[in-house]
């Protein structure tokens, strides 16, 4: 019987609730993932909860905020300045984009003020972590051609074209 290893193509069934830092929790329902372990990278966590295991099996994996978006940092939150800023984005909850110098700037409004606001310069997902229900459905050796194809759609993922 085949075992989650590199070079196979592993099919899984899963929910996943996603845990956000106001201690809420939503949820999505099960569906099927298809990828080439080793090949397809997928969060540490998940790999390292799968990789030896067999069809049938069921697990828990959780996904820390580092291995997704990563975790908010507080030094990433500062007061800022009013001025510079355009008075019509200024919306305490909302996101403040702007390009300065050929550059985005952009940060979550926390809290206004007269002169200044309170800015989050964290990315709008950092803290946020998941936790899965996983069942392995299907385990098979993966063909040269889909490992190759699967390198080709990697490549062109990191460089944009995908």
């Amino acid at each position: 019987m085949e075992t989650v290893s590199t070079d196979h193509v592993v099919r899984v069934k899963f929910a996943m609730k996603t845990h956000y830092r106001d201690g809420s929790v939503s949820e999505r329902p099960a569906e099927d993932y298809t990828f080439i372990f080793g090949v397809e990278r997928q969060a540490p966590s998940l790999e390292s909860a799968l990789e030896g295991r067999k069809v049938g099996e069921r697990l828990n994996v959780s996904i820390p905020a580092a291995e997704i978006y990563g975790e908010h940092d507080p030094a990433l939150v500062k007061e800022i300045p009013r001025k510079g800023l355009i008075k019509q984005r200024i919306r305490e909850g909302q996101y403040y984009r702007q390009m300065k110098k050929g550059c985005l700037v952009s940060f979550k409004i926390l809290e206004v003020r007269p002169r200044s606001v309170v800015a989050d310069f964290n990315k709008p997902m950092a803290g946020i972590s998941v936790s899965l229900d996983v069942e392995i459905m299907d385990i098979r050796k993966a063909g040269r051609e889909e490992i190759n194809a699967a390198i080709e759609s990697q490549v062109k993922r990191s460089i944009g074209c995908g």
